[in-house]
């Protein structure tokens, strides 16, 4: 339900503590396909005014074929990123346009299914379970 006030803040700190300040944050999460309009991708860049985009696997509300609309606003777009892969959810979250959340997306995924920072992270977290034995 609120993704965005459990995990915001840890996010929020995560990309704090970073040594230089990020052009834009690419999540694992919902823009404005939300019950709120706002998931926690554009959580995350309002907070901390960083351009972000939200990639997930799938729409949470929205509807359609490519383009993904809640009512008459498209809120987010399929985005098919290798030939023969199931294509990703792409959000544009704070002070970001769909296109421009598109081409990000497609530029960071370096010829993979999905973003490279997604796949670092996702890796860093399996790493950490295993080492913790869970």
């Amino acid at each position: 339900g609120l993704l965005a006030l459990r995990e915001g803040p840890l996010l929020e700190a995560a990309l704090r503590a970073l040594p230089r300040r990020p052009d834009v944050v690419i999540a694992n999460a919902t823009g404005r396909d939300h019950p709120r309009g706002a998931g926690l991708a554009l959580h995350v860049g309002a907070e901390l005014d960083l351009p972000s985009v939200g990639v997930t696997d799938r729409p949470l509300l929205a509807t359609g074929a490519e383009s993904l609309f809640i009512e008459e606003t498209e809120v987010a777009r399929r985005v098919r990123t290798q030939p023969g892969a199931r294509a990703l959810v792409v959000h544009p979250g704070w002070r970001t346009e769909l296109d421009t959340a598109v081409d990000l997306v497609l530029a960071a995924c370096r010829g993979r299914r999905t973003p490279e920072a997604l796949r670092r992270a996702r890796s860093a977290a399996r790493s950490l379970r295993a080492e913790q034995g869970g």
